[in-house]
Parts: C-alpha cells; sequence; structure tokens
C-alpha cells in the first residue's frame, strides 16, 4: 500500500487531441456511427411495417410522418447511412483478403467509400422519385 502513490504520478496516455485527424480514421469512425445509424434506422423500418399492418389509418400516419420535409432528411441520412455502412463493410473484406493495406490503397478506398456512398445515395433517390 506504500506504493499506491506511485501509480498517481504516471503519464496520461495521450488523447485524441495528440492525434492528427487522417482519412482511414474519420472512415473508422464514420463506420461505426452509421452502423448506430442503422440501428435506430431498422426501428423507423419496423414502425413502418407495424403501421402498415394494423391498417389504413396508422399506414397513413406512418406515410405522413415519413413523407414530411423532416421524415425524408432521415430517410435520406438513412440511406446514406446504409450505403457507407455497405461500402465500408466491403472495403473491410477487402482487407480481410489480405488487399489493400498500404497507404496509396487504403487512402483511394477511403475516398471511394465517400464518393460511393453518397453517389449511390443520390441515384437511388433519384430512381426513387422518378419510380414514384
Amino acid at each position: 500500500m506504500a506504493n499506491a502513490d506511485l501509480k498517481a504520478n504516471r503519464p496520461l496516455s495521450p488523447h485524441l487531441q495528440v492525434y492528427r485527424l487522417i482519412l482511414t480514421m474519420l472512415m473508422s469512425i464514420l463506420h461505426r456511427i452509421t452502423g448506430a445509424g442503422l440501428y435506430f434506422g431498422t426501428v423507423l423500418v419496423a414502425f413502418w411495417l407495424v403501421a402498415a399492418a394494423s391498417g389504413p389509418e396508422y399506414y397513413e400516419f406512418a406515410n405522413a410522418v415519413f413523407g414530411s420535409w423532416f421524415g425524408r432528411l432521415v430517410l435520406f441520412g438513412f440511406t446514406w447511412a446504409l450505403m457507407h455502412h455497405m461500402l465500408g463493410g466491403l472495403r473491410h473484406f477487402i482487407w480481410d483478403m489480405g488487399r489493400g493495406f498500404k497507404l496509396e490503397a487504403a487512402n483511394w478506398m477511403a475516398k471511394a467509400t465517400i464518393i460511393g456512398s453518397v453517389s449511390l445515395t443520390i441515384l437511388l433517390w433519384i430512381i426513387g422519385y422518378m419510380v414514384r
């Protein structure tokens, strides 16, 4: 118990403000955030399915909620999170095969994930509005 005071004098490990944010770090953080977002988005999908099974009144209510400007914004974000998480999962799958670990390849895949997720989201919404 005499050396308990020595533990308090040890240096602390560096925190986030010490590290410079790099693209692959940002992609890792976004992958985790989109995974959590997909969890809550799935609750919204379940709400819509339950409303559809509950009858026309509840289904119209759910459509009114999702059809509002805020509902569409949430659905757009959910679509982006889905696309981003999917492409991030493909990036991790490539890494699992032992490829893409060099800095140039990792940065290229990170940029492709961002560009691809935004492009696919916009494309899906354009197609959705055209079919509608």
